[in-house]
């Protein structure tokens, strides 16, 4: 019952801040929100982002939920007999039921929410804050995103860590053992408790280099996103566009880095390789699988991470979009408002 009451309490909590926040848009002066751009990390324009940004992951994620956990089965499962992504899943509701599809969500959610608001915030904070004499291009673009991975990786690492172990508790144990964790919260308190706080940022050195994987998704996306504009309004664009240039954007940075991934996965969750030690770097690590398993073993489950990044990712962004272009009609609402009372 515990498990359930902080669930509900993380929903309503959720449901609470995003009422408020929309009140505060519709009551806030239209002077404080003037729809000129500003500068600096404590801006609204930024905090929209950053919420925007939060929500469509949340939403992207929980619609191709399946496709994360079957690419981490393969990851982290050398023996599974099937390797293709829908044989995979049919193969894991037949052994485990369907709600093995879903083991683990609500810590991601939580992790992922709270991991693409910082990413968002630092993004566009770091953007605004930059002189507008540099001009937009996709060498800032390139530089704004890493710097923004660096402070998200630093930041949320322990979060991801703790659900990749949720994500899999279980797996090969009989079903009547009880889960190591009962939440988030549970999982880094025992962490800390049993194997120090240091084991939370196991599989930073690989997630601090995995910052291209955003860093050219966020390139690319701009990029494209300003050739699509060319002096357009966002509104003016279908969501449908947003989709497929999302879709583009993270299919490219995907390719580039999955190898990293792969690695960063498997020390977060811990190796079971019975003749490697269980501190090995990121690099031993690697350099294990190719000589075990060749090229092909550090691209293993590729196909059920590209399609869910692809497909979360394009999502991600045209929900981002569509909730930036809501917001910003909000306000410009109330600024007209309060222009016809003067």
């Amino acid at each position: 019952m515990q498990h359930v009451t902080l669930r509900q309490l993380y929903v309503s909590l959720s449901w609470t801040t995003v009422y408020y926040f929309l009140s505060w848009l519709m009551e806030s002066d239209a002077e404080d929100l003037t729809m000129a751009p500003q500068k600096g990390l404590f801006t609204y324009e930024t905090l929209v982002h950053a919420i925007a940004g939060a929500t469509g992951s949340v939403v992207g994620m929980t619609v191709f939920y399946p496709l994360d956990t079957v690419r981490s089965r393969l990851q982290l499962e050398e023996d599974r007999k099937a390797k293709n992504t829908f044989a995979v899943i049919k193969e894991l509701v037949e052994e485990e039921g369907f709600e093995t599809l879903y083991r683990g969500a609500v810590p991601v959610l939580q992790s992922i929410c709270a991991s693409n608001f910082v990413y968002f915030y630092s993004f566009h904070g770091l953007k605004s804050l930059s002189s507008s004499s540099v001009g937009q291009s996709a060498a800032r673009d390139l530089f704004l995103a890493s710097v923004a991975g660096v402070i998200n990786v630093l930041t949320t690492t322990p979060l991801w860590v703790v659900n990749t172990r949720l994500k899999m508790a279980g797996v090969g144990q009989e079903k009547q053992e009880k889960p190591a964790y009962r939440g988030l919260i549970d999982g880094l308190i025992k962490i800390v408790k049993t194997e120090g706080a240091a084991r939370l940022w196991s599989g930073t050195g690989p997630s601090l280099v995995l910052v291209s994987n955003p860093a050219i998704h966020f390139m690319v996306y701009e990029t494209l996103k300003r050739y699509i504009l060319d002096g357009r309004k966002a509104s003016e664009i279908s969501p449908l566009t947003f989709f497929a240039v999302g879709a583009t954007a993270k299919a490219i940075a995907t390719l580039i880095t999955y190898p990293l991934q792969l690695v960063q996965t498997r020390m977060r969750h811990g190796h079971k390789y019975p003749d490697l030690k269980a501190d090995a770097s990121s690099l031993e690590l690697t350099s294990y699988i190719l000589r075990k398993y060749g090229i092909k073993g550090l691209y293993k489950g590729m196909e059920a991470k590209v399609l869910q990044t692809i497909f979360t990712a394009a999502l991600m962004f045209m929900t981002y979009e569509q909730i930036v272009a809501f917001v910003f009609k909000l306000l410009l609402r109330n600024q007209q408002l309060a222009a016809q009372r003067k």
